[in-house]
């Protein structure tokens, strides 16, 4: 998949822990689909989910499933 010319947004959550740990950004794409990569290492494939999946995931985020405990 060419992601040349996508628009990333860093999360709002990146390096909340103060050591820029948890950098992520995401790009929504012209087809539905979700890219999700490294902002430490943004020439890594980043991962791509459809629509669903990448609903599931939020919902999962948002539900605590993904917090450390």
């Amino acid at each position: 998949m060419d992601l040349t010319g996508a628009e990333w947004r860093k999360s709002s959550f990146s390096g909340e822990s103060g050591n820029g740990d948890g950098c992520v950004e995401v790009a929504f794409l012209p087809g539905g689909e979700v890219a999700l990569r490294d902002s430490k290492d943004p020439a890594r494939t980043p991962h791509v989910f459809t629509p669903l999946e990448w609903e599931c995931f939020v919902a999962g985020v948002r539900a605590g499933e993904f917090d450390r405990t």
